[in-house]
């Protein structure tokens, strides 16, 4: 299969001509191996007993005379790894010495860990669709807001349907880039098996792949959502501390997210907390055994599926963006006031999204971004509703609706 160019690989050189070590993360199978393979001198696979056999009995050892930038694949296999890099850092701090690159964040969340000043942490995420499509040079969607531009939808007309199907397409490499639907479900169902059985044991090996599936599918049928513990608990039939363990075990597998609330001293009584998104829209109908037709005939499902897949595609840029931009959502209680997602830039300067399930939405589904602009005053850049038809439209100051191809379509 033909290599995609990647958000990163660009970013990747610049930090690697800088930085001694930089370590890679994100979901399994995203392509992070064959990403930063492209940049690495030398590539040791610690999944594989035949290459870590020698890590494991002395790492420091194993390290040395390797062609740099080194590039330890699955670090996480063995974890005495980064106490190695540490020490070769330590003694030598070249730029581009060490890539690690890993599908779980576990020590790497902790603030004691090993890796701490001498590793640059970085995000990799699923394909987006611009990315499918190879266009990942210009300016990116939110960092053309900021600057006043207007992003132009793609070229091809996308309607509802087309977005459902981008959306269980995906962003797993493997599985959107060339496969058949056919082969592309049981793919997705093989990703989730795996996932269950045999990844959550590198974290816990004491979970149980039944009761553990029951919470992720709860999970999936909330992503979007403001919910609470006990309805995703009671929904999967287990306790609250299992739910919370399960929780922390899926998000540190990097399979689901929390954007947190945003908050103003503009805006009263605002909920604190969190949105929760499952952060692979395919597994949505993967784990729910649902396809294009069952999810348009689901309103709920389908309004949550077109919000996960638009951060999904926004994710990646935010990560990269030179604004040094941070993800929200906004909700007041009893959902009096709620917006989709708000991005907020440097500053303090925001930009606010809705995202809806509309060929054609009025100057009613701006409504909250009007209140939300309103409040702000100058600090408001932008407020967009992503919406599934064609055209592009003002709805007030500072107010536009976009259809959703519009980001990944050129900026006019």
């Amino acid at each position: 299969m033909e290599y995609r160019p990647r958000l990163i690989d660009a970013l990747l050189p610049r930090l690697l001509a800088e930085l001694p070590a930089i370590l890679l993360v994100g979901p399994r199978a995203t392509g992070k191996t064959t990403t930063a393979s492209r940049h690495a001198g030398s590539v040791v696979r610690l999944d594989r007993d035949a290459e870590a056999v020698a890590f494991r009995a002395d790492p420091d050892a194993a390290l040395r005379g390797l062609r740099e930038p080194v590039l330890l694949d699955e670090w996480q296999a063995v974890p005495s790894v980064v106490g190695a890099v540490k020490r070769a850092v330590d003694l030598d701090a070249r730029p581009g010495r060490f890539l690690l690159a890993g599908s779980a964040r576990s020590a790497a969340s902790e603030g004691t860990w090993p890796g701490t000043g001498r590793l640059v942490r970085l995000t990799m995420h699923g394909l987006t669709v611009r990315e499918q499509r190879g266009a990942v040079t210009g300016v990116g969607f939110v960092d053309a807001l900021a600057q006043g531009a207007t992003p132009q939808p793609s070229a091809d007309a996308i309607d509802l349907r087309g977005y459902v199907e981008l959306a269980l397409v995906g962003g797993f490499p493997e599985s959107a880039l060339g496969m058949s639907e056919l082969a592309r479900r049981f793919w997705l169902e093989s990703y989730v098996d795996q996932l269950l059985t045999r990844d959550v044991t590198q974290l816990d090996t004491g979970r149980d792949p039944g009761r553990l599936r029951r919470y992720l599918e709860a999970y999936v049928l909330s992503t979007a959502g403001v919910v609470d513990d006990t309805t995703l608990y009671q929904a999967a039939g287990i306790d609250r501390r299992t739910a919370l363990a399960y929780e922390h075990l899926l998000t540190e597998l990097l399979v689901v997210d929390a954007v947190p609330a945003w908050t103003s001293d503009r805006l009263k009584r605002l909920v604190l907390a969190p949105k929760r998104f499952v952060v692979e829209p395919a597994l949505i109908g993967s784990l729910l055994r649902l396809d294009v037709d069952a999810i348009l005939r689901n309103g709920d499902l389908l309004g949550r599926l077109l919000e996960t897949f638009v951060l999904a595609q926004l994710r990646p840029e935010l990560a990269l963006s030179p604004a040094r931009a941070r993800l929200f959502h906004v909700r007041q209680q009893q959902g009096r006031f709620e917006v989709d997602l708000l991005v907020e830039l440097d500053a303090g300067r925001v930009i606010a999204f809705e995202v809806k399930a509309d060929a054609a939405p009025g100057p009613d589904a701006a409504r909250h971004l009007a209140r939300l602009r309103d409040e702000l005053g100058d600090r408001f850049v932008a407020g967009v509703v992503l919406h599934t038809g064609p055209s592009t439209y003002r709805l007030g100051e500072r107010l536009t609706a976009l259809p959703i191809s519009s980001i990944w379509g050129a900026v006019s």
